[in-house]
């Protein structure tokens, strides 16, 4: 099937639509192992458990967990047969508060032993990531400096994108309005 860009581009919600989407509240993985599968959100991402259901609630036990103020931001049920084969979700992105905090986390992942797919910049949306795998093969991405859409709804043009491996080389080569100076220069270091 062809992509119809232009299409694509031009659908807007319709007049008098009743509500609006705020943000994306949560996501609910299914997980082989939930103790496994909680103790990699806990002690490698910093999330914190809200609360937890046992098998008597449901089936393969479900734990809540949270990266902000909302009660969770991600749940875990451990109901999953086998690792993700990624059809129909592919990833999941969690938004930190600086550049030098993309840093920190590619340096702190790769302490833990988790798998790295890509670090640098992709094109739309122009943020800095570090993008990695769970225990269970769901595909995770940290980022900064998401492009945002003011009400005049204007996007960056694609001729300002800027797509980079290695966050180094993003850092190095920002898109036009984007401030990459790091608070803490020595992150770039090579560590040992």
């Amino acid at each position: 099937m062809t992509v119809n860009v232009e299409k694509l581009k031009a659908m807007e919600p319709p007049p008098g639509t009743p509500f609006r989407a705020q943000k994306v509240g949560h996501v609910v993985l299914n997980v082989m192992d939930l103790e496994r599968s909680t103790a990699f959100y806990t002690g490698v991402l910093g999330f914190r458990v809200s609360d937890v259901y046992p098998e008597e609630m449901m089936r393969g036990g479900m734990v809540f967990l949270r990266c902000g103020t909302d009660h969770h931001t991600i749940a875990l049920v451990g109901q999953a047969r086998s690792e993700s084969l990624r059809t129909d979700l592919n990833h999941l992105a969690f938004e930190v508060g600086s550049l030098d905090e993309v840093l920190m986390a590619r340096d702190h992942l790769k302490k833990h032993d988790t798998r790295i797919v890509f670090e640098g910049r992709r094109r739309a949306g122009c943020q800095v990531a570090v993008e990695f795998l769970d225990p269970d093969g769901h595909h995770l991405e940290i980022y900064w400096g998401l492009d945002q859409i003011g009400s005049d709804h204007a996007i960056r043009p694609s001729s300002e994108w800027r797509e980079h491996r290695g966050i180094e080389a993003a850092i190095a080569d920002p898109p036009v309005g984007q401030d990459t100076t790091l608070r803490n220069p020595d992150l770039l270091k090579p560590r040992g």
